[in-house]
């Protein structure tokens, strides 16, 4: 895979396998929380600044795709057992599904959709970013 660049990152993707209502107990649609979320050590953390954009991304089967967005509050950070980023995320009133995007070409050959099982961050190009922007309720 070739070497994302700050001018390659259109926004960031972080992933959860737990349900929004897991994450923050009592989230309602169209609150805004900030959320720590754990992240891989990896040159891509470096390309993350306070105020990009950020999707909140559910894996699983059960209602995959993206249910928050919003923007990096703070710079990347330590828990002590690895690197952390608070993101201020508001809750979608519904998601985004992942086969909607799927279906959509400018955004189906996204990172996140090829190897859903791939780390944290991810990242969506400049052009896939305004898709899945569009797809939004």
């Amino acid at each position: 895979m070739p070497r994302l660049h700050a001018a390659d990152v259109g926004c960031w993707v972080v992933k959860t396998a737990r349900p929004p209502d897991a994450v923050v107990p009592g989230w309602r649609p169209g609150e805004e929380r900030e959320v720590a979320r754990c992240l891989r050590p990896s040159y891509r953390l470096g390309l993350m600044r306070p105020g990009q954009p950020v999707l909140l991304w559910l894996s699983g089967r059960d209602r995959p795709g993206v249910h928050a967005t919003g923007v990096l509050a703070g710079e990347v950070g330590s828990d002590g057992d690895g690197p952390v980023v608070v993101v201020r995320f508001t809750l979608l009133p519904a998601h985004v599904p992942r086969a909607d995007l799927l279906a959509d070409p400018a955004v189906r050959d996204a990172e996140v959709l090829r190897m859903p099982a791939g780390s944290n961050p991810s990242s969506l190009t400049p052009p896939q970013y305004a898709a899945v922007l569009a797809h939004l309720p």
